[in-house]
């Protein structure tokens, strides 16, 4: 069983984080002892599908990499984009049919709904992780659940922070992000007397109603134990959804519906003063072209999820995970795309191109001058080193990824939050509902 805290992931990669910071990842390069040899089916085309970009830099390095690549090698590849709620039903029917794209770059442990259908990935996996220093604990946790095999490459994690406007926040009696659930709380509270509210996405958001998740592990609770029992119905959860419910009326209005985009534009529009993001709200404001948008980058900040009763950080990010389908007809030309995507050269440029939206999963990119080019990139830095896997504490397999799926945590905080049921009746229905998929 994988049970991971972020003291494990800090203890595991000190050293490696220790030689990154004083050095490039060249001198990883140069002492690794890795090896890679593959030669590409003749006539290989490839098509990849992946997930919409949130900030452009993203999109733009990612296709002068494709181009790159086409250039060495002559395969041509063609990407389409897709929304990251589009993604995942498109990629399951993909699975089952035996048909569609090569390469699927899709979110957390959904390479776990169908890992049979998954072309195996060790071999690069373990090239890439012995050339760039390692692959943080929590890549292995999501895509090595057998602790053997690997049945897709990690791209990265879009990390989760508090972004808020520091001037509003101050005018509400505080001089710093709140460090804890209690003095959040009164923040929230505080921001929506000034008339200033905050707002936390409470649809089917594939990334931004991760924030739930935090919530119930900041109060000790999680679907499952380490045993894959679940336990989601407890006196954890009760106080929890308490929470949420106090919370919940601090909020602006609309945020039960809202999915991924909608806290982005809530903020950038000045009617909010604070959510949960990836960096993407303050590279927006940062290349607007809209002088009142503009005006908001200095007042923009990122902040750690404050601890709960459990005291310690619960951090929650979305993780992007890169599949080769089985069915391909040319899996060595899709490993060698996967590969080249991943080497330096072109991973570095991409993660500096994309503004600090992904952190990377490689220790060696730590070094990417991306995180030090402006004090409010680094909160992001090390978002797959910290983050705790969605199905924890348990083991991650086809039932967390379904019951992350079917948004069992997101819906239990919203039914409860809303009013809509009580705690104890939004965590007894998310009780059976996950039991579903943790079958006995």
């Amino acid at each position: 069983m994988v049970h991971f805290t972020r003291r494990k992931f800090l203890q595991t990669s000190s050293t490696a984080a220790a030689v990154t910071a004083g050095t490039g990842p060249l001198i990883w390069v140069k002492d690794a002892h890795a090896q890679w040899n593959n030669t590409p089916e003749k006539g290989a085309k490839l098509r990849v599908l992946r997930w919409s970009r949130f900030v452009q830099g993203d999109i733009d390095q990612y296709m002068k990499n494709v181009a790159a690549f086409t250039a060495k090698t002559g395969i041509e590849v063609r990407v389409d984009n897709e929304g990251w709620e589009d993604v995942r039903p498109k990629a399951a029917v993909a699975a089952n049919t035996g048909a569609g794209p090569d390469i699927i770059l899709s979110t957390n442990d959904d390479a776990n709904l169908y890992p049979e259908k998954l072309l195996d990935v060790t071999d690069l996996c373990e090239y890439l992780g012995k050339k760039y220093g390692g692959w943080y604990p929590s890549c292995e946790a999501y895509l090595k659940p057998d602790g053997k095999k690997w049945i897709a490459v990690p791209l990265g994690s879009a990390g989760a922070m508090m972004v808020y406007r520091d001037s509003q926040v101050k005018a509400a009696g505080f001089s710093s992000f709140p460090k804890n659930t209690d003095d959040f709380l009164k923040m929230m509270k505080a921001l929506k007397e000034k008339g200033t509210p905050g707002g936390f996405a409470l649809g089917n958001a594939t990334g931004d109603s991760g924030w739930t998740h935090w919530l119930i592990w900041a109060f000790g609770a999680s679907i499952v134990d380490k045993n894959n029992k679940v336990v989601i119905d407890s006196p954890a959860t009760i106080k929890a959804l308490e929470y949420a419910k106090e919370l919940y009326g601090t909020f602006v209005p609309g945020t039960l519906s809202w999915l991924d985009p909608n806290n982005n534009k809530a903020f950038l529009d000045g009617q909010i003063s604070v959510t949960n993001n990836g960096i993407s709200i303050y590279y927006a404001a940062k290349n607007s072209a809209d002088p009142k948008v503009k005006e908001l980058v200095a007042d923009i900040q990122h902040a750690s999820f404050p601890i709960g009763p459990v005291g310690v950080p619960t951090e929650y990010h979305l993780f992007f995970n890169q599949m080769i389908m089985k069915y391909t007809k040319f899996p060595r030309a899709a490993k060698e795309f996967l590969r080249f995507m991943m080497e330096q050269e072109q991973y570095n440029a991409w993660l500096q191109s994309s503004g600090g939206y992904v952190a990377q999963p490689l220790r060696a990119y730590e070094a990417n001058p991306i995180w030090t080019a402006d004090p409010k990139h680094l909160p992001y830095r090390d978002a797959v080193k910290n983050l705790r896997p969605a199905g924890y504490a348990g083991k991650l397999g086809y039932a967390s990824a379904g019951a992350l799926g079917d948004f069992i945590v997101a819906n239990m905080v919203a039914e409860a939050a809303s009013g809509a049921k009580t705690p104890k009746e939004a965590a007894e229905r998310a009780q059976k509902r996950a039991e579903r998929y943790y079958k006995v």
